[in-house]
């Protein structure tokens, strides 16, 4: 017990002091507290928008789906998040572009700058904050879970640990403390993920024999639909629409798109993020799957604990709680990226409204404050969690993807106008707690398809219907819509849905199933597209933005 303490001891320390080594001034400006002078390189930024998007979720959460689900949840999140990537081209580099050249520095300012309306961009601003709030709190939960099964520590008290040693460092570090350690929780948590799946499968005679035992016993996880039979074509394609939709639209993502230190910057991490995410997510998954070898019983949120539980039994103290520590990474790296993009869209978009602070540059004290708030409101939810990791992100991430085409619109149309956002954010939450409470039924789909089609529906008509008023039916052409490669990019994305694969289980490559490894090279071609795009992009007298 005294080797785990220590270990957990340790790294707390270590992220602690990398978050004062690269603290702010505290009397810095926006920029360089939220945004971190917008000089971030690749490396770090990379490394940042990796760590804030692999969350509990990834380590915890994904694990646990592996666990009832198998194999079938593995390019649901390698290639589902890969393929969002392609969001940093469409969305990223304009994003980038506005910031820069009008000194935004949240996603609600952009909106309003966009639109030239001050109610959407609170509006904007509150459904972010609604709708982090609950992924926010799978941060806490799942530290929990670990810390409870490592040492003992009831539950609770784990949940308020890790969320004030995150308080510490992002209070007084702003973004480029953020970063660092972002970037260091990021390759802890790759690395001692890969050990521990190392170690589970060495446990079991090595992994292809390991995953043979557990075909032998539950093939189910070897196929589609999956353990608990629940990922159909439909479900499939809702989920891998889903994280394309909204991951950009995570305001912890979103806000980092105007921290780059240049738009070729976001363009390399493009390609590279779905190499990141393959490599990443199959190992959490594989330990998910292996766990059933030695806790064959578990049900519902009990999974979620799989991880902590299977290297608790197999590995020494040391290497579990070193382990145990790369889950802690995952989700500290993402905590602290929410609190501090949230608390930057509390002071500038939100706090000014009450007259409490009429210079956007104030407000510090009070968006600490907010973040504080933010920590507890967490902590409460976390308290008593209602469903199962997975349950919790599909719904609030949908409630985000709403303000997808708000944005891509924005960007992209000559003409916009504010009603047609204002509508469709309405009307397509409205549409989501419809599906919430089960008032109609969802059908093949996740309601994340029935409340985009509502959400795109709205806009469009709203828009045709003031141009028609107005007159002005004029329409620009984004450049990337001009692309060949887009459109092969896109042929990758149908491909994906592999209709013809379900069911079956062989041929096996290297303990995985072969349309598993299906996926990985769909991943890689995706990739070298992408390579292709960007080369294409940037030579001499071709337009980069359009």
């Amino acid at each position: 017990m005294i080797t785990k303490i220590t270990v957990l001891v340790v790294y707390f320390l270590i992220v602690l002091c990398i978050g004062l080594i690269a603290r702010t001034r505290w009397k810095s400006s926006p920029e360089t507290y939220f945004l971190a002078n917008r000089k971030l390189g690749t490396v770090v930024l990379l490394g940042t928008m990796a760590a804030t998007n692999f969350s509990a979720f990834t380590v915890f959460g994904t694990s646990g789906a592996g666990y009832r689900d198998g194999y079938a949840f593995f390019p649901i999140m390698a290639f589902g998040t890969g393929f969002m990537a392609l969001t940093f081209w469409i969305l990223g580099r304009k994003i980038w572009q506005v910031g820069q050249d009008q000194g935004i520095v949240t996603p609600p300012e952009l909106v309003r700058k966009l639109y030239q309306s001050p109610f959407l961009s609170v509006l904007f601003a509150l459904i972010m904050i609604i709708f982090t709030i609950p992924y926010l709190a799978l941060q806490p939960m799942a530290a929990g879970y670990a810390l409870e099964e490592l040492v003992g520590l009831p539950y609770l008290y784990g949940c308020v640990l890790v969320t004030a040693i995150i308080l510490l460092y992002t209070l007084r570090g702003g973004l480029r403390a953020v970063a660092w350690t972002d970037l260091f929780q990021g390759l802890l948590m790759f690395f001692l993920l890969l050990a521990a799946l190392i170690m589970v499968a060495r446990f079991h005679g090595g992994f292809i024999a390991a995953n043979q035992k557990v075909l032998a016993s539950f093939p189910e996880l070897f196929s589609r639909p999956g353990g608990q039979g629940k990922f159909t074509c439909g479900i499939w394609f809702s989920y891998i629409l889903l994280w394309f939709l909204c991951d950009p639209m995570f305001p912890q993502l979103f806000q980092r798109f105007f921290s780059a230190k240049s738009e070729k910057i976001l363009s390399r991490i493009m390609f590279l993020y779905p190499l990141v995410c393959t490599v990443v997510f199959i190992l959490p998954i594989s330990v998910g799957i292996l766990g059933r070898l030695t806790f064959p019983e578990l049900v519902g949120k009990q999974a979620d604990r799989i991880l902590p539980m299977v290297l608790t039994l197999i590995s020494g103290d040391f290497m579990a709680a070193l382990v145990i520590a790369a889950g802690l990474a995952a989700l500290m790296s993402t905590m602290d990226s929410q609190l501090l993009t949230l608390s930057s869209i509390f002071t500038r978009d939100i706090l000014p409204l009450a007259g409490k602070s009429k210079n956007k540059s104030k407000g510090g004290a009070a968006g600490r404050i907010f973040v504080i708030f933010l920590s507890l409101a967490g902590l409460a939810l976390a308290w008593k969690p209602p469903a199962t990791i997975l349950q919790i992100a599909t719904q609030t991430f949908t409630g985000l993807a709403v303000l997808f085409p708000t944005v891509v619109f924005g960007l992209y149309l000559k003409k916009v106008f504010p009603l047609a956002a204002i509508l469709s954010i309405f009307i397509g939450e409205g549409a989501l707690l419809v599906f919430y409470f089960k008032l109609v039924p969802a059908g093949p789909f996740l309601p994340v398809i029935w409340v985009m089609l509502v959400t795109f529906t709205v806009y469009l008509i709203t828009h045709l219907a003031l141009l028609w008023k107005q007159k002005a039916l004029v329409f620009r052409t984004p450049e990337w819509l001009l692309d060949p490669y887009f459109y092969l990019i896109s042929c990758v994305f149908i491909l994906a849905m592999d209709f013809w694969a379900w069911g079956k289980v062989h041929p096996m490559f290297c303990g995985l199933p072969g349309w598993a490894v299906y996926f990985i090279i769909l991943s890689a071609i995706q990739t070298l597209l992408m390579v292709l795009m960007v080369r294409r992009t940037y030579q001499p007298g071709c337009r980069v933005l359009g």
